[in-house]
């Protein structure tokens, strides 16, 4: 009989993380196990208050699974049980850990998709002043991609001084919906002159119709990707209109199995993909190398920016990342 155990970890973050809606020290992380004849399957999920998540409701929205989880749940019964978000993406990807376990077979074969390979994944610089970033900007500035938070207001400063500290480095920006459309085309130019390779989320999500009408030159033929204005595969055909890139993310889908559908139906549609992470440790950054294969932006950086890592935690060798052991997941 399997039986389910839920756990609330506080894991300190390496100075602090800040966007544009606030900053913290602290990655507050809920992790399901599922055991079964001694084997145990796990999965790491990161509630967001953004998405009117809290830990306390997470960890008691996976708890509410434990009857269901003792009957034999699947990853499939889950997806009709529950809605996305982190709870799911706990249960999905700790159901997918225990089956591994129980057949003797990687997830990723079971999941019928190609073997995780090393992949190059984008550093995040917090949100600050000019100066601040430029510093660390320079500090990171070996690193391949680097992700720069934004906020609105000093947003052109902050891309011209990360882009001064870190001259060869590939750069994604990430506006978490700060920007004011009225003040778009100048983000965008000055976008451009840094040499930006992507967008993030520019506009709120409740406000990005605009979008639909921007075409390759007002773009400066910068592609522009959806994070906030995007959950399941679901939304992928109104992003189509809006956006020419995705962010998937586990704990925005629900997990990994519907994750799975989204980056197959994206590439259907002819979006770039990115996959991307909450600020988790590497348990949480496993099941997603699952999807970082053929997807042009990686973005499983998490790990770096805690002051401390899971013992058995994902490889990293500056930029590039590693897939995980057995031992960590899957």
């Amino acid at each position: 009989m399997r039986r389910l155990e839920v756990a609330v970890e506080s894991w300190p973050i390496a100075g602090k993380f800040t966007i544009s809606r606030g900053g913290r020290t602290e990655a507050l992380v809920v992790v399901a196990s599922i055991h079964e004849n001694g084997l145990p399957g796990r999965g790491e999920c990161v509630p967001y208050a953004h998405y009117n998540e809290t830990v306390e409701g997470v960890a008691a929205e996976i708890r509410g699974q434990a009857d269901a989880i003792r009957s034999g749940m699947t990853a499939q019964d889950l997806m009709e049980r529950m809605p996305a978000g982190a709870a799911r993406n706990a249960l999905d990807c700790a159901l997918w850990d225990l089956e591994a376990k129980r057949r003797g077979t990687p997830v990723w074969r079971l999941a019928g998709v190609e073997e995780p390979r090393p992949a190059i994944t984008a550093y995040t610089l917090s949100l600050g002043a000019p100066e601040d970033m430029e510093a660390a900007a320079r500090q990171a500035g070996s690193r391949a991609l680097l992700k720069v938070k934004l906020g609105g207001d000093g947003d052109l400063e902050r891309i011209a001084a990360v882009r001064r500290g870190a001259p060869r480095s590939a750069l994604i920006v990430d506006a978490n919906e700060a920007w004011e459309e009225s003040k778009l085309p100048e983000y965008l130019a000055a976008c451009a002159a840094a040499d930006v390779k992507l967008i993030e989320q520019p506009l709120p999500a409740h406000k990005d119709a605009s979008l639909a009408n921007l075409d390759a030159a007002d773009r400066f033929g910068i592609p522009i990707c959806a994070d906030e204005s995007l959950h399941t595969h679901e939304d992928l055909p109104e992003a189509a209109r809006k956006y020419q890139a995705v962010n998937i993310k586990l704990d925005k889908s629900g997990g990994l199995t519907e994750a799975l559908i989204m980056r197959r139906k994206a590439q259907e549609l002819g979006l770039k993909i990115m996959i991307g992470c909450m600020v988790g440790t590497s348990l949480a950054m496993a099941p997603a190398m699952l999807l970082a294969s053929g997807a042009e932006f990686v973005d499983l950086d998490g790990p770096l920016l805690l002051a401390k890592d899971r013992d058995e935690g994902l490889k990293y060798q500056e930029s590039l990342i590693y897939p995980p052991a057995s031992l960590l997941w899957g």
